[in-house]
């Protein structure tokens, strides 16, 4: 299994996933990580830019967890078979120990319609309202079948 964290400054987590082009990595064998890799995308594969419905460099992921997103991409995602994960949470590892374990809190995605401020692509949304949603747990994903790697 594999999990990406966003983390622009390869520090913490980044809040923004569409414009994040750099990824912690995490490759998972049974509930342990046995590896950590920074995976760096040009400015053209982040989510924003990146054609929707084209393959993408992050396609092999199962989880991908971020400080947030908007539920467009949580969508795209979603069919793409990866699971998206908002949380407030900022450190990487810590992050990915607790999915594995199930305690990760998350937040519902962030909708682009008419609140705050404005990422150059027309619509305005704040950060200001967070809503707490169902932890999915590593162990309930276990339980489903993998998608195949092509």
């Amino acid at each position: 299994m594999k999990i990406a964290v966003t983390s622009q400054n390869r520090k913490t987590i980044t809040g923004h996933a569409g414009k994040c082009r750099k990824f912690w990595v995490y490759e998972v064998e049974g509930s342990e990580v046995s590896s950590k890799n920074l995976l760096e995308l040009p400015i053209e594969q982040s989510f924003h830019e990146s054609n929707h419905a084209g393959p993408h460099a992050l396609d092999d992921v199962n989880v991908l967890i971020c400080g947030g997103m908007g539920s467009g991409l949580q969508n795209r995602l979603k069919q793409k078979g990866i699971i998206a994960v908002a949380t407030a949470e900022t450190e990487p590892d810590r992050a990915v120990l607790a999915w594995l374990d199930g305690s990760l809190v998350e937040m519902a995605p962030e909708e682009h319609v008419g609140h705050g401020h404005d990422h150059g692509h027309g619509h305005e949304h704040s950060h200001d309202k967070v809503v707490q949603v169902a932890t999915l747990s590593a162990n309930e994903l276990f339980s489903r079948p993998m998608k195949e790697s092509s």
